[in-house]
């Protein structure tokens, strides 16, 4: 099973993640990556080209991102990346609701030896060491929230205080999400 870090971001709390991002080498990669894709690496100047939801960050100083074409679907002809094989960090970002409430994201990297995934070696020492580092920063930056399992951002906070901003769990009939002491 992978790790996951659940959390709330708007744009200013995602560019602070990315500019702590800058630290190490990440090139992104969209959920569905099209032949002509051409990748970047994840910083502050790139921003605005980051995919709208779904977006792999591959390790690249690591290892090379894996990729199997597909074959079938709506998404014939596409590569899709293997998240199990590859140092990629799954970043599923907050988005809004059509109530305009925020939805959350999450991000997620498998690092363990596990039966579901068929994953036979834990993934690179170097890597592991990587995504605590950034779940790390994530739980030194962001505040709880009741209930437990999710972050928020510290200018998505302060937006929810001035503003009113409601949170909800990105599920279907997902429960709302209130910060601790907020």
């Amino acid at each position: 099973m992978a790790t996951q870090v659940q959390f709330f971001m708007e744009r200013e709390d995602e560019l602070a993640f990315i500019r702590m991002l800058e630290r190490y080498t990440f090139e992104v990669y969209p959920r569905r990556v099209p032949p002509d894709w051409t990748t970047f690496k994840a910083t502050e100047a790139n921003f605005d080209k980051l995919p709208e939801e779904d977006v792999y960050l591959v390790a690249s100083d690591i290892g090379p991102a894996l990729v199997d074409k597909l074959k079938r679907g709506k998404d014939k002809g596409f590569w899709r990346i293997d998240e199990v094989s590859s140092p990629v960090i799954y970043w599923e970002r907050c988005k809004k609701n059509e109530d305009d409430e925020l939805v959350n994201g999450q991000m997620w990297g498998e690092l363990e030896i596990t039966q579901q995934t068929g994953r036979r070696d834990a993934a690179p020492e170097k890597f592991r060491t990587r995504f605590v580092e950034i779940e790390t920063w994530i739980r030194k930056n962001f505040r709880k929230t009741h209930p437990k399992g999710f972050w928020v951002g510290p200018k998505t906070a302060r937006t929810i205080k001035q503003t009113g901003l409601k949170l909800r769990e990105n599920k279907h009939f997902g429960r709302e999400i209130e910060m601790q002491g907020g």
